[in-house]
């Protein structure tokens, strides 16, 4: 019999900048089984392997690999395997507030713990995944509360808010130039959405129907157009990073590849004289 995997690793993510944090966990237990505990927070789940049994809610659930469980704050709940090979899942803990931001009313309940969205938990495991890797401010600001709405809007008893933003080709390039203007340390998207008399729900439908893609994305290909000219003159990678936004070297090299197909030191080498 091969060796048990228990294993956990926590990340924290900060919602913008000065924002609340939100905490991701990313785990693989073979044995290992909760106690019965509550948390203050949704505990939204997407399973990426084996199968657990929950109880909750005087029942008993199972998940398998695709699924997304959602946990209400304050439900008693357990968790372990159902079978012997174990169990993987990424988890993110949410303040409830952030579920409400594409609804009417107060806080959505979820009739059916655990939902059948393909589409829904992939981006929700991609979104995991990324922001354990890199816990970017704005990327997380950006993506965490949408994928929360569309998940309150989609599988919640509650109304979804209206989807029309009055002037959103006008707040998105407001929103696009103050992220220019600020690269280095980008303003939150709470205190944007603020400024500009809009939720940070209404804030990034109009900036994604306007653009085409969340704040984050558009910031990083400015940052990757900035650093081009920085390696052209001859700086290296690790000087520039800084200097264009990104936290450090890697993170420039990932959405270097992602938009130029080809790392910084590549690039520079290619185009620079005294390279």
């Amino acid at each position: 019999m091969g060796a048990r995997r228990e294993e956990a690793r926590w990340t924290r993510a900060t919602l913008g900048r000065d924002g609340p944090p939100l905490d991701l966990l990313t785990a693989h237990f073979d044995q290992h089984r909760y106690a019965p505990h509550a948390h203050d927070e949704f505990t939204i789940g997407v399973c990426v392997g084996g199968s657990e049994i929950i109880d909750y809610r005087g029942g008993r659930i199972h998940t398998g690999p695709g699924s997304i469980v959602v946990l209400a704050p304050g439900e008693m709940h357990t968790g372990g395997p159902a079978a012997s090979d174990g169990y993987a899942y990424r988890a993110l803990y949410a303040e409830p507030s952030l579920l409400t931001e594409g609804i009417l009313g107060s806080l959505p309940h979820f009739r059916d713990p655990v939902l059948d969205d393909p589409e829904l938990a992939a981006a929700l495991r991609t979104a995991h995944t990324d922001l354990s890797a890199c816990p970017d401010p704005l990327e997380a600001e950006s993506r965490l509360p949408w994928l929360l709405a569309a998940l309150a809007r989609r599988h919640s008893t509650a109304r979804p808010a209206c989807d029309t933003v009055p002037g959103a080709a006008h707040m998105a390039h407001a929103v696009r130039d103050r992220l220019a203007d600020e690269l280095q340390a980008p303003p939150s998207l709470a205190s944007l959405a603020t400024d500009l008399g809009l939720s940070r729900y209404q804030l990034l439908r109009a900036f994604r129907t306007t653009m085409g893609i969340p704040p984050y994305a558009w910031l990083a290909q400015y940052r990757v157009n900035r650093a081009r000219a920085l390696l052209e003159s001859g700086l290296r990678p690790a000087e520039v990073a800084p200097l264009v936004g990104f936290a450090d070297q890697a993170h420039l090299t990932r959405w270097f590849r992602r938009v130029l197909g080809v790392t910084p030191a590549a690039y520079r080498a290619s185009v620079s004289p005294t390279a």
